[in-house]
């Protein structure tokens, strides 16, 4: 089991930038893939980026490629996610998820991560 804790949220101009941080308690944090999902208000909850267990793939929601840039640091138990060039649109909680799969691969549902965070808010002013 692991357990996530999100920071880095904010208010934040448009236009601004914003790294979000996840902390995963545990020793086993590089067997988990990692994903980052948000949800405005009123809205599903929808996905924004995942990172393999090896580091090596990522993916993205197509509306926000070249925007966000998703990492990790097993050393550090941490992901991270880069948001630039930020809308009013992108105003929501954001959700880091850690999900059990093979090593090479990422996932972009929500059914296929376990273990959630409860989140860190963004806040976009236009």
């Amino acid at each position: 089991q692991v357990q996530l804790v999100e920071s880095g949220g904010g208010l934040v101009q448009a236009g601004g930038s914003l790294r979000l941080s996840c902390v995963a308690s545990g020793r086993t944090f590089s067997s988990y893939t990692m994903g980052w999902f948000r949800q405005a208000p009123g809205k599903e909850r929808e996905f924004v980026a995942a990172i393999s267990r090896s580091g090596g793939s990522t993916r993205y929601a197509d509306s926000l490629k070249g925007r966000f840039t998703m990492s990790r640091d097993d050393a550090k138990n941490r992901v991270y996610l880069q948001m630039n060039s930020l809308y009013a649109e992108d105003t929501a909680v954001y959700f880091c998820a850690a999900a059990q799969g093979e090593y090479y691969s990422t996932y972009y549902g929500l059914r296929d991560y376990a273990y959630w965070g409860r989140g860190t808010q963004v806040t976009v002013s236009s």
